[in-house]
């Protein structure tokens, strides 16, 4: 077992730090095998902070002290202590400098956090805690300063020299070495600092504010990728226009910087000035990138934009508080794509991710709420509930105010904590003080993990023509919160008659009927009823318009009615949604008994979707998709991998086979016409023919099949080239084999591409796929030390190939706990992630049960285990 169990941290332990930090000047002489990192610190103690004894303690980790001085005197070893995690110095004044140098060793940082090396270059990450590994520091984030970094390297290895804000100095020295200093005028936590170093090109553009402020744009990129950029840029500007228009958010620096860099635990850093980017979510051109890769690069540039003033500008007092900066930038990110996207395409994009992974996270022993109580390892945490379910508390607020109210809310939070390190309670408060509601019970949803489930009765009465809706709400316990209190939530629905139009909606006491079309219900209690009047006739409820709240929903309603909804919901969401509920009915059915059949009005309904010319071709393609295997699963007690497994083929192959001139239809008449384009219509376009495609390739079609390998040979994207060879490896033989060899001889010079080569290898479904990945790993192009790759075939394997990485005989748990062990000492954060495809341990039946606990237990044999994958693992068993 681990030899030292950590000690977890506690929100309700926090205390305001007894010094801070006024001003912060580094100096950095750079080179990958030891650079040393000399601080100057202004310290003062806090006035708000209970007097300690006398002493300040720095946090610090893996750190070599070359001196200190305090006040401009040196420190004998009696003034000060140096432990493993920590820097104590005795008998400080209450203003005072600390200056220390440091020795440290970016080369051999595999975790990729603080300082450290990818490829050629030398890059930081410093959130949630990396700053500590740079030099000695209160890395916290309610600590903010102003800082100036120094620069110092091989002009030559190194010619581009980057920090955050301003460059304000630059020189060559006599040895071949150059010097650059950056200002940032702005405080900001220890968490935004960034510095990168390398030989990079820059693609430069400018952008007008909207007082007149030209801002300087770049972004930096290793020579070869310098014609990949375009894509990003643009959606830089875009999201730069949009905040001003929507938030009244302008820049605030002269100059805007991007790096791209290949090795990176997350997605992107937000640093005030100089976002750090995984290359993935910056470099695309069409033959190389997908439609997905080019709206993940939209939102993922929006999104770290929209950070300088949700998270930079202000910041979280504390790590609890995350959810502060990354909800309402994950919310504002989410409304930027619905504008200049599709709306309904893109709520149905978010709901998909917050099923599949925040509704099974909330179901785990790794619940928490919004704003967690208490943690080991802070990177632990950043999970889908803080970060898209706390866009969906966001929302909700969004929902229950209004836009008007709303924006005069998110103004007054702006103004009232402009430069400052704020909680979840200071963001609803805004909300409260800008609409004179009371938000008391809302704070709820901050403060219980789980996910409510709504219950939802409905009844019509001709006589009165009252249509009634009894709403049931329970959440059930998770782990330390038994007992859950009733939320304060909104529920948009609509009545749809007989014609399949929206109907008036009047309240019963109301005086006069809404408009037809949605109306927001706002439920706070266990149980509430509601009945709306003067309704002619039995109507379709159309219920949890565009997901007004993050619940579960279960209704009354029949097939038909689904059928119904899907025809003619207004709301694109929903139709879409009855869409999916229907097809988990009878997938679900066929998990049961194999020989259930399909009712012919289910092919009737998919046919005249198809033969549909007026509809978003996006959202035609998101409806006629079928439910994803896991998220099926969530749909029962006990999961049945194969059973599931089974059904999904089988329906697949039956619309392959019962619909095919149709499919074969939609397929001709959604090629590719012109040079590519990224438009809502075109991606539309291109998902419903390669959704029609699949379906085909699965009824074994000879023609489907002829075509596919066509459009792999011919195609000029990367969306069609992928379809295709996804189709063609999951059906297996020589055309797999060939297609595999010749996308590889294509691209073998280009990474992100060949992630993508890995990644389709690892979530095919066939029986040897797992012998597949472990020869894969032997490849000379994969390397555990690099994040990407490690996603692309180990976390696709565990965490997107169910049937085969749930196999029956335990080799796929087998197989993760061997990584997570052998990637642990290298990077810590990505093998903790890959334990969570464990934690559901309990959703499956006895032997696989068994089979994963022993994996857990395995993983906490290790006596070294790191704090991240000890939190993780140890929940996971604690929860048996």
């Amino acid at each position: 077992m681990y030899r030292e169990t950590p000690h977890p941290i506690f929100l309700h332990d926090y205390q305001p730090p007894e010094f801070l930090i006024d001003r912060v000047d580094l100096a950095f002489e750079l080179d990958p095998e030891q650079t040393m990192v000399t601080a100057r610190l202004e310290l003062r103690r806090n006035p708000a902070a209970t007097r300690g004894d006398g002493t300040v303690c720095l946090h610090g980790e893996q750190l070599e002290l070359e001196w200190i001085a305090l006040d401009g005197h040196p420190l004998n070893p009696v003034d000060y202590r140096v432990e493993r995690e920590s820097l104590t110095v005795q008998r400080v004044p209450d203003r005072f400098v600390l200056e220390t140098q440091v020795r440290i060793h970016p080369a051999h940082n595999t975790a990729l956090e603080g300082l450290y090396q990818s490829g050629d270059m030398l890059c930081t990450q410093c959130e949630a805690e990396g700053f500590r590994r740079i030099t000695y520091f209160l890395d916290r984030p309610d600590v903010m300063a102003r800082y100036s970094a120094t620069l110092i390297a091989d002009k030559t290895r190194f010619p581009v020299l980057l920090s955050n804000g301003n460059r304000v100095a630059s020189d060559d020295l006599d040895d071949g070495r150059h010097r650059v200093r950056w200002e940032d005028p702005f405080p900001k936590p220890s968490y935004l600092f960034a510095l990168v170093a390398g030989d990079l090109r820059a693609v430069e553009d400018s952008f007008t504010t909207a007082s007149g402020r030209e801002v300087a744009l770049q972004i930096f990129v290793e020579p070869h990728n310098l014609d990949k950029c375009d894509h990003a840029m643009r959606s830089l500007k875009k999201a730069m226009r949009w905040d001003e228009e929507r938030f009244g958010r302008e820049y605030d620096l002269d100059i805007f910087m991007i790096v791209a860099v290949s090795h990176f635990n997350m997605g992107a850093m937000e640093n005030k000035g100089l976002n750090i980017f995984n290359d993935k979510f910056v470099l695309a051109r069409p033959d190389t990138a997908t439609d997905v890769d080019f709206d993940g690069i939209e939102s993922v540039i929006a999104h770290e934009y929209f950070h300088n003033w949700t998270g930079n500008r202000i910041t979280c007092r504390d790590w609890f508080q995350l959810s502060l900066k990354e909800g309402f930038t994950v919310y504002r990110d989410q409304e930027f794509t619905a504008d200049v996207a599709s709306r309904g395409v893109k709520r149905i994009s978010d709901v998909r991710v917050l099923r599949s992974h925040q509704f099974t996270e909330d179901a785990s022993p790794m619940a928490h709420p919004v704003r967690p109580d208490s943690y080991i390892e802070i990177n632990n945490f950043y999970t889908a509930t803080v970060y898209q379910k706390g866009a969906e508390v966001v929302r909700m607020q969004a929902n229950l105010l209004g836009p008007e109210v709303f924006r005069r809310a998110t103004d007054l939070y702006f103004a009232r904590h402009d430069g400052q390190a704020v909680t979840t309670d200071d963001f609803v408060r805004c909300m409260e003080d800008a609409s004179g509601r009371d938000l008391s019970q809302f704070r709820r949803w901050y403060e219980q993990a789980g996910t409510p489930e709504l219950h939802i009765q409905t009844s019509y009465d001709e006589a009165t023509r009252t249509c009634s809706l009894i709403v049931r709400q329970h959440t059930e316990p998770t782990p330390g919160q038994p007992v859950k209190a009733p939320f304060h939530l909104p529920l948009a629905i609509g009545l749809l008659g007989p014609d399949g139009r929206d109907l008036p909606l009047r309240l019963a006491g109301a005086s006069s009927p809404d408009a037809p079309g949605t109306h927001v219900l706002e439920l706070r209690q266990a149980v509430e009823t509601f009945h709306f009047v003067d309704l002619p006739a039995r109507p379709v409820p159309s219920l949890l318009r565009g997901f007004s709240a993050p619940v579960k929903l279960s209704f009354d309603c029949t097939d038909d009615d689904l059928l119904f909804l899907m025809a003619h919901d207004s709301d694109g969401f929903n139709r879409w949604d009855a869409a999916q509920t229907l097809m988990q009915r009878l997938l679900l059915n066929l998990v049961e008994d194999a020989e259930a059949g399909i009712p012919e009005s289910f092919f009737d309904a998919f046919r005249r979707a198809l033969r549909d010319e007026a509809s978003d071709r996006a959202l035609l393609a998101e409806v006629l998709t079928l439910p994803a295997e896991s998220y099926l699963g969530e749909q029962m007690a006990v999961v049945d991998v194969d059973g599931i497994h089974r059904a999904r083929t089988t329906l697949t192959r039956l619309i392959g086979e019962r619909l095919r001139d149709d499919l074969l239809a939609v397929y001709r008449d959604n090629g590719e016409s012109g040079p590519y384009a990224f438009t809502p219509e075109a991606v539309g376009r291109r998902a419903l023919k390669n959704l029609a495609l699949g379906y085909l390739m699965q009824a074994e079609d000879a023609e489907a099949l002829a075509r596919c390998q066509a459009q792999f040979a011919g195609a000029h994207n990367m969306t069609d080239v992928m379809a295709a060879l996804r189709l063609l490896v999951d059906r297996g033989g020589l055309e797999s084999r060939q297609a595999l060899d010749e996308f590889y001889r294509r691209w073998s010079g280009e990474s992100l591409v060949l992630d993508k080569w890995f990644s389709v290898q690892a979530t095919s479904p066939r029986e040897e796929t797992l012998t597949q990945v472990i020869q894969l790993m032997r490849h000379p192009d994969f390397s555990l030390g690099h994040p990407n790759r490690v996603r692309s075939l180990v976390s696709a394997f565990c965490n997107l190939n169910q049937v085969r990485f749930h196999a029956a005989d335990g080799a796929g748990y087998r197989f993760l706990a061997d990584r997570v062990l052998e990637l642990d000492p290298l990077n810590p954060l990505i093998a903790s992630r890959l334990v969570k495809s464990l934690i559901r341990w309990r959703r499956f039946d006895p032997g696989r049960q068994a089979l994963m606990r022993a994996e857990i237990a395995r993983i906490l044999e290790r006596e070294d285990i790191s704090k991240d994958v000890f939190e993780v693992a140890s929940k996971a068993l604690d929860a048996g």
